[in-house]
């Protein structure tokens, strides 16, 4: 936002608050598939992004498998309930994928930012479940480090780079700027332990909304 440096209502806390309702938890299972979210018997866990209030979610392709059938699929929201969930398409050189909760009514989608826009340095939160639904709706921050990065010499895929702490469990799950739009999707993480070292990766959300429209 062009007033974003003399008005106190774009900050992290605020910002946090407005999209924490539109950050769900996915939990995969590839065997017996329990009642209630149990994260322990879970093949897969990521996070997702609500974009309609009838239960549409974005979530990684590679969370579900990279599959319609791999797993049968809980999305838990923030306020706890668990739905069951679908999944309705999946891209995988992109890595998105798009989820329908059962029977779900009244969500809170949330807004997309235009990516394009974006510039090196500025501030921007994630919000997710790093190592799953234990530590749902964790906000972190940082800056957007680098636009248009390859993970791969042979990729056409270009990424954000940012060095907000991104962990598994992060997977799917969306990189807000301060005034809460979403302008990508966190994909990937560069460190040999699997953990967090200040070098993420998302999809920017202009990408992001080509495909989930196809």
């Amino acid at each position: 936002p062009k007033d974003a440096k003399t008005n106190n209502s774009y900050t992290s806390a605020k910002a946090s608050e407005k999209v924490s309702d539109s950050v769900v938890g996915i939990l995969c299972y590839s065997d017996d598939v329990p009642d209630q979210a149990d994260t322990t018997t879970a093949s897969s866990q990521g996070s997702g992004i609500i974009f309609s209030q009838d239960g549409y979610v974005i979530t990684n392709a590679h969370v579900i498998g990279n599959s319609k059938t791999a797993y049968a699929i809980r999305v838990v929201t923030s306020d706890g309930k668990v739905y069951k969930a679908g999944v309705v398409g999946y891209d995988s050189r992109t890595d998105i994928a798009v989820l329908k909760m059962d029977d779900a009514k009244g969500l809170t989608p949330a807004t997309f930012g235009d990516s394009s826009q974006l510039e090196v340095g500025q501030d921007i939160i994630v919000v997710g479940n790093p190592g799953g639904l234990d530590y749902q709706n964790t906000t972190t921050k940082g800056v957007i480090s680098a636009l248009d990065r390859k993970l791969s010499t042979s990729s056409l895929t270009k990424y954000i780079q940012t060095d907000a702490a991104i962990n598994p469990g992060n997977s799917g799950g969306p990189l807000f700027n301060m005034d809460g739009d979403v302008i990508g999707v966190n994909t990937a993480i560069l460190s040999p332990n699997g953990g967090s070292i200040g070098i993420g990766f998302s999809m920017a959300s202009n990408v992001v909304a080509k495909v989930v429209d196809q």
